[in-house]
């Protein structure tokens, strides 16, 4: 009998603390955060704008005396060469603008890198120089005087791009990156030639002319910061060093002996120069990453 009063007892006791326990609040676990998808991945579209100036300033011409009648009114041809030879320093610069495209990858945490074109016009960059000489022909009877005028004129008209791009990020919205590939730009070059000789039978100056335009493909190499300072947006300064090789090009030969006068002497003009030059400039892009959501929270 006491040993089924005291079995009855437990089972109620046990019931009772099950309802008890029900009773008490229950701990859910706490909520798991997800970290967000990174912030520059993602196709971006922008504009920039910056000031460009030339590294190699030099432009060189010289003539060579390819033919010339000896012994006639003195050395005419080495004349002719001498003061058609000579050089000047342009320095091609002004403003530069335009737009770029591209696309960044983040990957472990910190890192981004991309591929960027840009096209960009140059204005005010075409420059112009001359040079003055005077001399005498060797070798001649009397005394002839021989004076030139040299006049080069040099421009890059646009500059384009297609670069890589690797970056560290030194905090989620600033972006430190180095960056280099392909260049191409449209670039243009003259020389002009004016020559008088001092005695009658030269009834007016004769000289040559020679030009190049062209589109020319090198290197550029650079870096830069980008700082996203909205979701979506981002701004940049950035340098770059560009070369686009060197120019030769010839000119139609001078020669003296116009206009029913003896032909004395020809010559042989070339004149070469550097494309090459700096670009520092500030960009704004928009990147359609949509910007960067709010972490997400799991659920149990």
């Amino acid at each position: 009998m006491i040993r089924r009063i005291l079995m009855a007892s437990a089972g109620a006791f046990a019931l009772t603390g099950a309802a008890f326990a029900a009773d008490l609040p229950s701990r859910a676990p706490p909520p798991v955060f997800l970290p967000p998808p990174p912030l520059w991945t993602g196709f971006y579209l922008g504009i920039n704008a910056g000031y460009e100036w030339s590294a190699s300033t030099g432009i060189n011409t010289a003539t060579a005396n390819v033919f010339s009648l000896p012994a006639l009114n003195g050395n005419i041809g080495g004349a002719v060469a001498t003061l058609a030879t000579g050089n000047h320093s342009l320095n091609p610069n002004g403003f530069i603008g335009g737009g770029q495209i591209g696309y960044n990858y983040q990957f472990a945490n910190s890192w981004v890198a991309g591929l960027e074109a840009d096209f960009d016009g140059i204005a005010g960059a075409h420059r112009v120089g001359s040079v003055g000489q005077t001399g005498f022909v060797p070798g001649a009877a009397v005394p002839i005087a021989d004076s030139s005028i040299i006049t080069w004129r040099k421009s890059v008209n646009y500059l384009g791009t297609v670069r890589g791009r690797i970056g560290y990020l030194v905090t989620p919205t600033l972006l430190i990156y180095g960056t280099g590939g392909l260049a191409y730009g449209g670039v243009n070059a003259s020389t002009g030639v004016v020559e008088q000789l001092g005695f009658g039978d030269t009834p007016s100056p004769f000289g040559t002319f020679g030009s190049i335009s062209s589109t020319r493909v090198g290197w550029t190499a650079g870096g830069g910061a980008e700082w996203m300072f909205l979701p979506n947006w981002s701004a940049k300064v950035e340098y770059l060093y560009y070369d686009l090789g060197n120019a030769t090009y010839r000119s139609a030969l001078p020669q003296f002996g116009n206009l029913g006068t003896l032909l004395e002497t020809i010559g042989v003009t070339r004149t070469s120069t550097h494309f090459n030059g700096n670009v520092v400039r500030v960009g704004l892009n928009y990147h359609f990453s949509w910007g960067a959501p709010a972490p997400v929270v799991a659920k149990y």
